[in-house]
């Protein structure tokens, strides 16, 4: 959904990219950029990282990863450097394909309100009206944080994310941190 609303706010359609993956080709103050969504099941999401990594010959350090965290309220939204997987499959597939953690990694908080064995129902159901609601200062906070690292990178985008946390947590006590 970030990805969506990312590429609806710049004018971008996701075209087939010739792999594992979908993307969408973009500019942003004279920086050009990919955003790339997987085909594939989440737990094979490191081919297409590594596709599109060996096709454009991208660095990983610039490479920022958007994955939803079962382990976050719902809008919240965390902001890493590297790190380890934290449970999510994506992100393991992703780290044992590219034999690193060392890339940004953007988690989006959907919450964990499901039944015993239903996480799977839960993460690929359509998320009701009134919870979108209060994911929508989240929504503002991840695509801003993406165009600062589009932008200015890592430091770039740690920079607005640690106002952006200040403002919201003044505003409102939302738990967002970097």
């Amino acid at each position: 959904m970030i990805l969506d609303r990312f590429a609806e706010k710049h004018k971008l359609e996701f075209r087939d990219g010739k792999g594992d993956y979908l993307i969408a080709e973009g500019e942003l103050k004279g920086s050009p950029f990919l955003l790339v969504k997987p085909v594939t099941y989440v737990n094979l999401s490191g081919m297409a990282a590594l596709q599109i990594m060996d096709k454009y010959s991208i660095d990983v350090e610039d490479i920022l990863v958007v994955v939803d965290d079962l382990n976050l309220r719902e809008g919240d939204v965390r902001i890493r450097g590297r790190g380890g997987d934290g449970g999510h499959n994506g992100l393991s597939s992703i780290i044992e394909l590219l034999e690193t953690n060392s890339f940004a990694r953007l988690r989006f908080g959907i919450g964990s309100d499901f039944l015993n064995g239903m996480m799977p129902d839960y993460v690929l159901s359509k998320v009701p009206d009134d919870v979108m609601k209060v994911m929508d200062d989240g929504f503002t906070t991840a695509i801003n944080s993406i165009e600062n690292f589009f932008t200015g990178g890592l430091k770039g985008m740690l920079e607005y994310f640690s106002k952006r946390t200040q403002e919201l947590t003044l505003n409102s006590g939302n738990q967002i941190s970097g």
